[in-house]
C-alpha cells in the first residue's frame, strides 16, 4: 500500500481495532502545505513503530489509536485542531506536531487540560528553558543545531557567512544559536536577512548575497521556502555553501531542490538512517524493509524515535492511562534506551536527546555523514 494512502482530508483514525480498548492520541501537522513532505514522513515513521506495536497486541493490552489533522501549517489552525482532538476527541496525549509558533499556541490548550505533548517535531529553545510542563522533548536544540553548523564552517577557514532566516519565533531561535557560533569564532554575518513566513520573496535577498562575496549562507526556514531561497541564490550567481537545519532532513525536502541539492549541508539530530551499529536505526530499518515502502530517511527516524519514548510511556501509565498518569510516567523515564541513545525526563528536564551532526546531500540524493 502506498506510503501515505491512510490518511484522507487531513484526518486520519485507525479502523476496526477489534474489541480490545483503545488508546487514543492525537496529532495536528502539516500535512498539507510547506512542510508537508517533511511531515509525512516524520508520521510514516512513527507509524513504523505503533502499527508494530499494535500487531503485538498494543500497550498494556490496547491498542494505538492516532487521530492526526491537518494545520497546513498554520498556527491558528494548529490550536483548532488542538482543541478538537483534546475537547472532542479527549485524547490521551497529543504528539509529533510540527512547528515553532504552532506549538506556541496550543501550549495554553495543553496547560488547561493538563495534556502531555510528546516529541513536538521542533527544536525551538522555548520549549526547552524555561521547562514547560506538559511537552516532552525528544530532538536536540535548533540552537545546538545552528550552532555546530557554523562552528563547523569557521573550522574550515569560512568566514564569510550569510544567515537568512524565517521572521518567526522559530527563525529567531535559530538565528539565536548561529550567533553564538559567529561570536566564538569571532566574525559577524556578512548579510543578515529575515523574510515574511507566509510570502517568502528572496528577490532582494539573493542578489546581496552574492554581491557579499559570501562563502556560506545558513538557511533558517522550512521545507518550500528553503528550496526557493537556494534557486534565487543560485540564479544570483552565487556559489556559496547552502546550509540548514533538521527540520528540512526528509527525502521529500532532496526531491524538492532537484538539481539544486547536491551539496546543500543539513544538521541532523539522530544517527545515520544507515547506521545499523545503532539497534534504533536496525530496528526501523528492518520494519521498512518488510513494509517494503521505500527507505527509511532521517525523518522517518524523528518519527520512529518519538513514537519509542510515547509507547514506553504508555506502558509505565498502566492499563488504563489517563493525562494524568501519563504526565508522570514520562517524567519518570529515567536513562530510556532507545536503542543506542538515551532519553531521561524529570520535573525539571523535559530536553531528551542532545544528539547534534551534520550530513551532506550527495550526487545520489541521499544524505552522508
Amino acid at each position: 500500500m502506498p506510503a501515505f494512502k491512510w490518511w484522507a482530508a487531513g484526518l486520519f483514525a485507525l479502523a476496526a481495532l477489534g474489541a480490545q480498548g483503545q488508546i487514543v492520541i492525537g496529532q495536528t501537522a502539516g500535512f498539507s502545505g510547506p512542510v508537508a513532505a517533511g511531515v509525512k514522513e516524520t508520521t510514516e515513521g512513527a507509524k513504523l513503530y505503533l502499527d508494530s506495536v499494535n500487531a503485538r497486541g498494543g500497550v498494556n493490552g490496547q491498542k494505538i489509536e492516532l487521530v492526526s489533522l491537518d494545520d497546513k501549517f498554520e498556527p491558528k489552525l494548529a490550536a483548532e485542531n488542538a482543541r478538537q482532538l483534546i475537547e472532542e476527541r479527549n485524547v490521551v496525549a497529543l504528539f509529533l506536531n510540527r512547528g515553532t509558533p504552532h506549538t506556541e499556541a496550543i501550549i495554553p490548550l495543553l496547560e488547561k487540560h493538563g495534556v502531555p505533548l510528546v516529541g513536538p517535531s521542533t527544536g525551538a529553545m522555548v520549549l526547552h528553558q524555561p521547562v514547560r510542563k506538559h511537552i516532552f522533548n525528544v530532538r536536540a536544540t535548533y540552537q545546538r543545531e545552528a550552532e555546530k553548523a557554523v562552528t563547523h564552517l569557521t573550522s574550515m577557514g569560512i568566514t564569510r557567512i550569510a544567515l537568512v532566516h524565517v521572521d518567526d519565533s522559530f527563525g529567531a531561535d535559530g538565528l539565536a544559536g548561529a550567533q553564538k557560533g559567529l561570536a566564538a569564532a569571532r566574525i559577524a554575518p556578512v548579510v543578515l536577512e529575515k523574510f515574511d513566513r507566509s510570502k517568502p520573496d528572496f528577490a532582494p535577498v539573493a542578489p546581496r548575497i552574492a554581491k557579499a562575496n559570501t562563502q556560506a549562507v545558513l538557511m533558517i526556514a522550512s521545507g518550500q521556502a528553503v528550496v526557493d531561497g537556494v534557486k534565487a541564490i543560485r540564479a544570483a550567481g552565487s556559489a556559496a555553501q547552502v546550509v540548514t537545519l533538521s527540520n528540512n532532513a526528509s527525502g521529500g525536502f532532496i526531491k524538492s531542490l532537484g538539481d539544486h541539492g547536491r551539496g546543500v549541508i543539513v544538521t541532523q539530530v539522530f544517527p545515520s538512517e544507515r547506521s545499523i551499529a545503532y539497534p534504533m536505526v536496525k530496528e526501523a530499518m528492518e520494519l521498512v524493509q518488510a513494509r517494503k515502502s521505500g527507505e527509511l530517511s532521517p525523518a522517518m527516524l524523528e518519527g520512529f524515535a518519538a513514537a519509542k519514548v510515547l509507547v514506553e510511556g504508555l506502558r509505565r501509565a498502566g492499563a488504563k492511562p489517563t493525562r494524568e498518569k501519563l504526565q508522570a510516567a514520562l517524567e519518570g523515564i529515567r536513562r530510556f534506551d532507545l536503542g543506542g541513545l538515551d532519553v531521561s525526563f524529570g520535573p525539571d528536564d523535559h530536553t531528551g536527546l542532545d544528539f547534534a551532526d551534520l550530513s551532506i546531500i550527495g550526487s545520489d540524493g541521499r544524505f552522508k555523514r
